[in-house]
């Protein structure tokens, strides 16, 4: 964040966050990218023993009760690793949502706690085969029977799938009912007819284990109903908030490891003569970035300030909406102006920057795509 716009308490945990990130081996960060290691399990589990997973959460339950202010400037911080290893980090905060709103004391002690004291792995089943940003096309079905609910249905692209402990996953327990009155959210663990298989080749953000998720007549107890029956959708616009917060706060960082590396090595290599960072076609591009970088940091400040003072929904919806878009944007256009600095050698894997680029690439598509997020943006802006 920008340095004015912090507390001494956001300084503190900010500088926590920096030694954590300091202590990520490299070697998993490039194992991760080989495929060589499915999903980070030892990360998670140190950030959790420094008490850094589940900031916003209560801390009976293992978290800081921290806002949303507090927590995207650890998050940036953690994206300076890519979105891997960040998606590891943020996706307590994001299963955790549903589960600290609409969760009862119950579900809380058995799935939150844990969740945030690393001692389990969670990841949101959400999107669907041909489903694509449609939540609610929804096909997966769950069928009451007794105690039980019989879900029964395929989600894809779900980070976390090879070694997660339990699912949060949304299905269609009303087949005749309206689109948005029809889905129920539900805690799936881990077990009989749970299929979940870690395939497939991406271009970037790999070893965070994403995969499909299969559900064959799985058996789930009543109990794990989060929320009402048919209520999902309460608890998907709730949940595009930490899903869009963590992605714009994420791609900050992401963007800013690009730029300081980029930068580095416009100070110390020459051309003609003269240090490049001398030539305007480089130093305009470092301007521009740390300019967009800057404004990115300013509106995702902005939007957690909306979101952490009970501002107007539909106002906080847009301007979350905003942030992710904006971030996500113009972390794309730093790394690509990172690797225009730098040249031939970006393109290669001796440094970072190919790597934090195909990572990039994604977070523009995650989470709903950008235009989706420029419909509820003009949607928002014309109902005001």
């Amino acid at each position: 964040m920008l340095e004015a716009m912090l507390t001494d308490d956001q300084r503190e945990l900010r500088d926590q966050v920096r030694e954590f990130v300091r202590w990520v081996p490299r070697q998993l960060i490039l194992d991760m990218d080989a495929d060589r290691v499915q999903y980070p399990r030892d990360f998670v589990q140190e950030a959790a023993r420094r008490n850094l997973l589940g900031l916003r959460f209560p801390r009976e339950y293992g978290g800081r009760g921290l806002n949303w202010e507090d927590e995207i400037v650890a998050i940036e911080e953690v994206g300076v690793l890519g979105t891997s290893l960040a998606c590891a980090y943020v996706m307590p905060s994001i299963v955790g949502e549903a589960l600290n709103g609409f969760g009862t004391t119950e579900q809380k002690k058995r799935w939150l706690e844990p969740l945030v004291s690393g001692e389990k792995i969670a990841a949101e089943a959400l999107t669907e085969p041909r489903g694509g940003s449609d939540f609610f096309g929804t096909t997966t079905q769950a069928r009451r029977d007794g105690d039980h609910y019989v879900l029964s249905g395929q989600k894809r692209f779900i980070v976390g799938a090879a070694k997660s402990d339990f699912f949060l996953v949304y299905a269609r327990t009303d087949p005749k009912g309206s689109p948005h009155q029809s889905i129920s959210a539900f805690i799936v663990e881990r077990g009989p007819g749970v299929e979940a298989e870690y395939l497939y080749g991406l271009l970037g953000t790999r070893g965070g284990g994403t995969g499909r998720l299969v559900l064959r007549d799985v058996r789930v107890p009543a109990e794990n109903l989060i929320g009402k029956e048919h209520g999902a959708s309460d608890i998907f616009y709730r949940m595009m908030i930490p899903e869009r917060m963590t992605s714009a706060a994420g791609a900050i960082g992401m963007g800013r490891a690009a730029l300081e590396v980029a930068t580095r090595d416009s100070d110390r290599r020459k051309a003609f003569g003269e240090k490049i960072r001398r030539f305007q076609a480089v130093s305009f591009k470092v301007a521009d970035s740390v300019t967009m970088l800057d404004a990115a940091r300013g509106l995702v400040y902005a939007a957690a300030r909306s979101v952490d003072s009970n501002d107007d929904p539909a106002r906080s919806r847009r301007l979350v909406s905003e942030a992710k878009k904006f971030a996500t944007e113009a972390s794309w256009q730093v790394i690509n102006h990172a690797m225009q600095i730098i040249g031939g050698i970006g393109y290669t894997n001796v440094y970072p920057i190919e790597r934090l680029l195909r990572d990039a690439r994604l977070i523009m598509i995650w989470t709903v795509t950008n235009e989706v997020m420029d419909l509820i943006i003009q949607h928002e802006y014309y109902r005001e």
